[in-house]
């Protein structure tokens, strides 16, 4: 059995490279906000990647952890794992509304970037992967 063999490959890729891509948009806005904002913007872009980055990635992970599963098993653990991701995320931004510990520009930009370039980095993962397609 070969590499390319492996149904989960495409998924593994997009996790893999997803993580990468949020650990140097992570680094490289600590840097940017860290030096503009301080210590507010230190903690806008740790909660701006851990709810931007951690949302496109939680949602291969369930992904990938249902890949043997059936696709109706596979739909509900994704859309249950959606659910919870709003819930938190809304928890969270309620929890935080009034607080001035962090920068809220730093969180905001920081949130889209995460979201799109991880986004972005999976769907290159997925679709640059070698897999065997018998037809």
């Amino acid at each position: 059995m070969s590499e390319f063999d492996d149904h989960r490959r495409p998924l593994l890729r997009a996790v893999k490279f997803g993580s990468i891509a949020l650990i140097v948009i992570t680094l490289i806005s600590l840097a940017v906000w860290g030096g503009l904002r301080d210590l507010p913007g230190i903690w806008g872009v740790l909660i701006g990647a851990a709810l931007g980055g951690g949302f496109v990635l939680l949602t291969a992970l369930s992904v990938l952890i249902t890949s043997n599963t059936d696709a109706a098993t596979t739909g509900a653990i994704v859309l249950g794992s959606w659910l919870l991701k709003i819930v938190v995320l809304i928890a969270v931004m309620a929890i935080i509304r009034n607080m001035e510990f962090y920068d809220t520009m730093a969180l905001f930009v920081t949130v889209v970037l995460a979201l799109i370039v991880v986004l972005a980095v999976e769907v290159w993962g997925v679709i640059t992967a070698r897999v065997t397609y018998v037809g």
